[in-house]
């Protein structure tokens, strides 16, 4: 089912929903499959998002592919889940910059191996003019790393004397982080049922509605993606102010009376 078909979501679509793809292991192992299948099934769960996001309102999807601290797990499963990348990217890339998508990968290079960052390099060179979808994949990627080297950037920057730190401002410090030319996410979707960031786009998810699905990433379906989506269209989105309700009110209190007017 498209998203363009279906009756679940109604009103504006949000222009970037981020994904926290968590569960596969605990797919595989419910099913008594090595971790590496539910890896592979999450790969394929990836596959059906984006062919069925291609071409529609949403501009953005981040996906959060690998992170900073899942260096800690078992060598094999790390080496596991660098090999999909790799095979994502050489498999679906010229479908992918057919379909007009563009490619980026936010995250630390260093740690990588020198074939998969020309991989990236690659991807993100050849699409980079393609004005469809924006796939951001988050990969060895940390919040507050990245904040950090931020921070370590505009230290250097005023320590050279080419930015005063009166000058620092939260604008300057977003343009610092690997998402700069990226809107900060709309919706940020988490799947497995848990109920946490997992220090994902720490910044950027400030004012960000968050709906967690209890459903393992290897089973999530376009069908749960609409359903949280619709859940988005029942938020109060306020970024910090009034409800609409009561600035109407207002408003209507300080137009002058007919008889003012005159």
């Amino acid at each position: 089912m498209n998203v363009s078909q279906t009756n679940v979501v109604a009103g504006k679509m949000p222009r970037h929903v981020a994904v926290i793809m968590d569960g596969n292991g605990r797919w595989a192992k419910e099913r008594k499959l090595p971790r590496k299948a539910g890896h592979q099934q999450g790969v394929e769960a990836v596959r059906e998002l984006v062919t069925n996001l291609e071409g529609k309102e949403i501009k953005y999807l981040t996906l959060y592919g690998f992170s900073a601290e899942n260096w800690s797990r078992p060598p094999s499963e790390v080496s596991d889940l660098m090999g999909l990348l790799r095979l994502y990217i050489r498999k679906d890339l010229d479908r992918l910059h057919k379909k007009n998508v563009c490619i980026r990968v936010i995250g630390e290079r260093k740690g990588l191996s020198a074939d998969l960052v020309k991989l990236i390099d690659d991807a993100e060179g050849k699409t980079c003019q393609n004005t469809g979808l924006n796939l951001i994949i988050a990969f060895n990627y940390g919040g507050r790393d990245e904040i950090t080297s931020a921070a370590i950037d505009l230290a250097k920057s005023v320590a050279e004397g080419t930015l005063n730190p009166e000058e620092i401002t939260q604008e300057t410090i977003a343009k610092a982080l690997y998402t700069k030319e990226i809107p900060d996410p709309d919706l940020i979707i988490r799947t497995s049922g848990e109920q946490r960031l997992s220090n994902f786009l720490t910044w950027q998810s400030a004012y960000s509605e968050l709906v967690f699905v209890n459903v393992y990433w290897p089973e999530f379906t376009i069908r749960h993606f609409e359903e949280a989506v619709a859940e988005f269209h029942r938020r109060d989105r306020r970024f910090g102010g009034r409800p609409d309700e009561v600035l109407s009110e207002d408003a209507e209190l300080m137009q002058p009376t007919a008889k003012q007017a005159t």
